[in-house]
């Protein structure tokens, strides 16, 4: 089994190269480096998405050995070390012939999960046999898992019932829309399916973290959205919940609670976040009902 994350810079000193890695190869300005650094600064200075993608990957393997499945469980980084490109030949060389392959984002896009496929594509070479998950936007545990966090969170709240949960997922360029790529579908669906398992009719979905590119990319922004929830009269509070990502890090971190706070807390607004999923048991089995039933697919 491979999980596969984005990938973070280790240290601030590495945050150029990571760019650089982003950018295919061409070195990024001195602008935005300091911009990053900036951010990672009032992180504390580095992610935690490698420390909690290990340990989500222990968790997976000892979850499936208890339940007497032989999996051993990796996992690689698409624009950081370890690389995908360091870890397939690693699995091949420990004797392995089948891998399970997941990208650490529910919800497909040719653009954020066809670009893991096609790194570990390069770095397979068809050496192994290989069931690639592109996509368990619908997996039922998943939205279990995300509904027990709201809940959790929703208690910050004196009136639960009066706030207003906010969906969020990374923006992506607004031509994927032409390309007829299912990833907006694929997010109202998650979305609908947490609000059902909550009897929840009261929620809205923004989009976060768009990159400052040429290109129009998708909205509405959850700061623009926040701005007009601030107009409502009565409302309790919102409680953002980034149902697009499943583990802390600079999207999550700097984000939403640096930046979309700020913002909150300067229109007025009480605005909590639910925790991410990272090494849940919940999410952790979620992960492993995938990988059950793909198992026979390898068989």
């Amino acid at each position: 089994m491979l999980l596969m994350a984005y990938g973070t810079p280790a240290s601030l000193e590495d945050i150029e190269p990571y760019l650089t890695d982003i950018r295919g190869g061409r070195r990024p300005s001195l602008e935005a480096v300091q911009e990053l650094k900036s951010r990672y600064n009032k992180i504390g200075g580095r992610s935690p998405l490698l420390d909690i993608t290990r340990a989500q990957a222990t968790a997976l393997e000892t979850k499936l050995q208890s339940e007497n499945i032989d999996v051993e469980v990796y996992f690689g980084m698409k624009h950081w070390h370890p690389y995908i490109r360091e870890i397939v030949p690693r699995i091949i060389n420990d004797g392995f012939t089948k891998v399970i392959s997941l990208a650490l984002a529910p919800h497909y896009s040719q653009i954020s999960i066809g670009g893991y496929k096609r790194a570990f594509d390069e770095a397979n070479a068809g050496r192994l046999l290989v069931d690639f998950v592109e996509r368990w936007y619908d997996n039922p545990l998943f939205h279990t898992a995300v509904s027990e966090k709201i809940n959790e969170a929703l208690a910050c709240f004196p009136d639960p019932k009066n706030v207003e949960l906010l969906f969020t997922a990374h923006s992506l360029p607004e031509r994927i829309l032409e390309q007829h790529d299912p990833y907006p579908n694929q997010l109202q669906s998650s979305c609908k399916a947490v609000a059902n398992i909550l009897k929840r009719e009261r929620w809205s979905f923004a989009y976060q973290s768009a990159s400052m590119t040429q290109e129009k990319w998708l909205g509405p922004d959850v700061l623009e959205l926040l701005g007009r929830l601030s107009q409502q009269d009565g409302l309790e509070g919102v409680l953002v919940v980034p149902i697009g990502f499943v583990a802390d890090h600079l999207e999550i971190l700097y984000d939403i609670d640096v930046e979309a706070q700020e913002f909150a807390q300067s229109h007025h607004l009480h605005l909590e976040r639910s925790e991410s999923l990272n090494a849940d048991p919940m999410f952790i089995n979620a992960l492993a009902d995938l990988v059950r039933k793909r198992i026979p697919e390898l068989a």
